[in-house]
């Protein structure tokens, strides 16, 4: 019989689209022991404002009253995510400031969860969070299972930051060229014109010229902003 990474691996190269990834996570998250499975995944970009992406099969009341309240902007488990990797399991202890969320939360059969976060070298920051109406999660069945649960983290984010990045990440119309890029990852490193011609081999006029082109394909309001946002898009990797 295949293992559970085995099983899920499977089903996740098979997956062409967000959905299909999202019906393997519940299904691996139901082996586990758990009803919910929610996924936030947050661009690196707009960096004053990240677009966040969320998936869940949480009841349907809840997710329109989640929404309407605005509890994403004082969720405690969301704030964790952000500023850690390490798993965390609900309590009244993590939900004190928000007391009203979690009392609403527990009478839609939110009572046990547990969640982590994962960050890639783009930016791209996402948190898996597994919860059930019923049975404390144990120390003892924690230890048995965190091991599964923390790969399902992993496979979760790598899988769907896969196929929704590209369609909330700008990409330019005219591909960059090799020596755009060029310019562009030393402009990255913070060099400046005349260091960059020093290092190609090129004069100024022509390193400007450059990222004048860069400016007009990714559409970007300056040079800084053509930096990021293909930095971002991964076309400096």
């Amino acid at each position: 019989m295949p293992s559970f990474a085995e099983s899920l691996l499977t089903a996740l190269d098979r997956a062409e689209n967000e959905a299909v990834v999202f019906h393997a996570l519940v299904s691996a998250a139901r082996t586990l022991g758990f009803e919910h499975v929610a996924y936030g995944l947050r661009l690196a970009v707009p960096v004053s404002n990240p677009k966040v992406i969320t998936l869940n099969n949480y009841p349907e009341a809840w997710q329109a009253r989640y929404h309407e309240a605005g509890y994403l902007a004082i969720d405690p488990s969301v704030r964790h995510g952000q500023l850690s990797q390490e798993p965390l399991v609900w309590g009244d202890d993590v939900f004190s400031s928000a007391k009203e969320l979690w009392s609403e939360a527990r009478d839609q059969g939110l009572r046990v969860g547990w969640a982590q976060s994962s960050l890639d070298g783009f930016g791209i920051g996402g948190m898996l969070t597994l919860s059930r109406s019923g049975e404390v999660l144990t120390e003892t069945e924690l230890r048995h299972k965190e091991i599964e649960m923390r790969w399902l983290v992993q496979a979760a984010h790598l899988s769907l930051s896969r196929l929704m990045k590209p369609k909330f990440t700008l990409q330019p119309e005219v591909p960059l060229t090799p020596r755009e890029i060029e310019v562009l990852k030393w402009s990255a490193d913070g060099k400046t014109a005349g260091e960059i011609g020093d290092i190609l081999s090129i004069s100024v006029p022509t390193v400007n010229f450059h990222i004048k082109n860069v400016i007009h394909k990714m559409k970007a309001a300056n040079k800084t902003a053509a930096v990021v946002q293909a930095l971002m898009s991964g076309l400096l990797n």
